[in-house]
């Protein structure tokens, strides 16, 4: 995972420094603790590597990280998945419309997410990616895990010339490989 990182910094830093200079400082060891205790959360290795890494981008800014989404800071992925747990059973009836092990690492701005999964629902493989849609009931695999999305993401930087970079840094013509569809439907049973 530290080798994709650094690849993935010099990605950014060389190819899209204007970007770069707007990612938040990394997170310590203590700092990621202290979330990890204030929402009652161990965040697996990975995760972790990404957050001492850097902490997403500044709040001002509004370009995607990947895949028309935003890299969110530590503390809003905790907050956000707090929040949204606690809507299951009320606000969401359906089983798996949200799922307490998902962590909304990255944020399309309009209540959608690319979610860490803590405990591989559908497949039982942790730490694979799921995309969540807040209108739609299909919830994705999109990446095997973290390490195999960051990696795509630098294969992009790597074939892509920054003259036909776009607005999104879509990467899913690299991870579709990977992608299992789930509909979610059955309603939570009472």
């Amino acid at each position: 995972m530290k080798t994709e990182i650094k690849k993935l910094d010099s990605n950014l830093r060389e190819k899209r420094p204007e970007y770069y200079s707007k990612l938040q400082k990394p997170l310590s060891e203590a700092e990621i603790y202290d979330l990890e205790v204030k929402y009652s959360i161990t965040l697996p290795e990975d995760l972790k590597e990404l957050y001492l890494w850097k902490n997403g981008q500044e709040y001002t800014c509004y370009e995607s990280f990947v895949n028309n989404s935003q890299f969110e800071p530590l503390e809003q992925v905790l907050s956000g998945n707090q929040e949204l747990t606690e809507m299951i059973g009320y606000d969401f009836e359906i089983e798996n419309w949200w799922n307490k092990n998902w962590l909304p690492i990255f944020s399309n701005g309009g209540g959608s997410y690319i979610c860490y999964d803590t405990e591989g629902i559908f497949t039982k493989q942790k730490g694979q990616l799921i995309s969540y849609w807040n209108e739609y009931n299909d919830r994705n695999v999109i990446a095997p895990s973290l390490f195999d999305f960051i990696k795509s993401l630098n294969e992009y930087y790597k074939e892509t010339p920054a003259s036909e970079f776009d607005e999104y840094f879509n990467i899913t013509s690299k991870i579709s490989k990977w992608k299992k569809e789930f509909i979610v439907d059955k309603r939570i049973a009472q």
